[in-house]
């Protein structure tokens, strides 16, 4: 990790407390941080505090005429290798996706040439606002800014919701991340483990799948850089540090739980879980009891969770998982189209040594006009691998 030069955009709400621990973090780091702070973050936080934290003056007015007697925020634009906005205020992403450019904070974003992050922070229902959402969708296609956030979680206001400012922690974890080959700034939604379908309170349907291979991805992806969502069905792994973890059971769960997750904002959807193609019609209140040689299980069709996220019209780069025992390419082939996916990784688990519940994986991936294999390996090495490849095609595809 080489020393930057952050501008710290302060705006104004309550999670600005978390910005001065921000701003001890990135210090510790080795970084140079200067902090600009708007009217309203001077409700709840003293530009002294930030000046004593970054041993840097303040700045909070674009109209100061010692500042601008040599055009300040030109300076402060030109000077800064990244620009971090903690917290971003549902006022401030506002006003700087339409292009406004009327407080000092805005002036710099608007003039400087360097990245741009944004750490959103509000009310849950500011947060899934229309209003909000459509500035959200600018901010998203400008390829100068990047979203961190926001958490779910409690909110000062007693709600519960997606709206909470990432910890100042997860926003150093993603400025020391190094660019280039990597996910900073990306949301990334993983699926993992197997799905049960029951049949009665005590049994169920369900496919081998012990989630290592989605556990290890979502390790790799959040050391990457990206915020991580992992969507989960019944395993018996811990959850990564730093990962947004989400228990499911059913497929119909899943679905629900990954529509929801893209609604938050999704740059990459990974698909890993193994899911139930068939679920029981119906399932017994009590226990079936056992009564005669054969029984009857009448099964119907589970929602398709990829072709269906696929098939959004805001539907992110989608990247799915084919475990085949014959005809790797072939069936792999005909799933990337069909579901028209960007990539798929697939796999013969049919192979012990890197089937299902082993350790180590081997796999092929295959993307349109291209393909790259990866012999026997680590399940964690080769997460490291697959979300390098993963970054590099997100980014190709992105350019067009």
């Amino acid at each position: 990790m080489s020393q930057r030069r952050i501008l710290l955009g302060v705006t104004g709400g309550i999670a600005a407390y978390k910005s001065a621990e921000l701003v001890r973090l990135l210090k510790k780091s080795g970084h140079e941080v200067r902090v600009v702070m708007t009217a309203g973050a001077e409700a709840f936080v003293t530009p002294m505090t930030f000046q004593a934290l970054s041993g840097e003056p303040v700045r909070t007015g674009l109209l100061d005429p010692a500042a601008e007697a040599g055009m300040g925020h030109i300076e402060l634009a030109k000077w800064a290798d990244l620009v971090v906005v903690a917290p971003a205020s549902a006022d401030f992403m506002a006003r700087f996706a339409n292009g406004m450019a009327d407080d000092l904070l805005t002036t710099i974003c608007s003039a400087t040439e360097s990245p741009i992050a944004l750490a959103p922070a509000m009310n849950q229902a500011m947060w899934k606002n229309h209003r909000t959402q459509r500035n959200l969708a600018l901010l998203q296609a400008d390829p100068q800014v990047t979203l961190w956030g926001p958490a779910l979680g409690d909110q000062a206001c007693g709600d519960t919701g997606p709206g909470r400012m990432l910890e100042a922690l997860d926003i150093v974890d993603r400025v020391n991340a190094p660019a280039g080959s990597d996910l900073a700034g990306r949301r990334v939604v993983i699926t993992a483990g197997p799905t049960r379908e029951a049949i009665d309170p005590v049994r169920y349907i369900t496919n081998h799948s012990s989630g290592k291979m989605g556990y290890a991805l979502a390790e790799a992806a959040r050391r990457a850089g990206a915020q991580v969502t992992l969507i989960s069905g019944p395993v018996t792994l811990a959850a990564p540090d730093g990962v947004d973890l989400r228990m499911i059971t059913t497929a119909a769960e899943l679905l629900k739980a990954s529509g929801a997750a893209v609604d938050e904002g999704c740059d990459i959807f990974i698909a890993t879980a193994a899911v139930a193609d068939y679920r029981p019609e119906t399932c017994a209140e009590q226990k079936v009891k056992k009564s005669g040689e054969q029984i009857s299980l009448s099964l119907v069709r589970n929602p398709d969770i990829l072709a269906t996220v696929a098939a959004r019209p805001d539907a992110p780069f989608m990247v799915g998982f084919a475990a085949e025992t014959s005809d790797i390419e072939r069936y792999a082939l005909d799933k990337l189209t069909r579901k028209r996916l960007a990539m798929i990784v697939a796999n013969d688990v049919s192979r012990p040594e890197v089937g299902f519940n082993s350790d180590q994986n081997a796999v092929t991936v295959f993307w349109p006009g291209g393909q790259q294999s990866f012999g026997a390996r680590s399940k964690v090495g080769l997460a490291v691998e697959l979300v390098a490849l993963i970054a590099d095609r997100y980014r190709a595809v992105r350019a067009q």
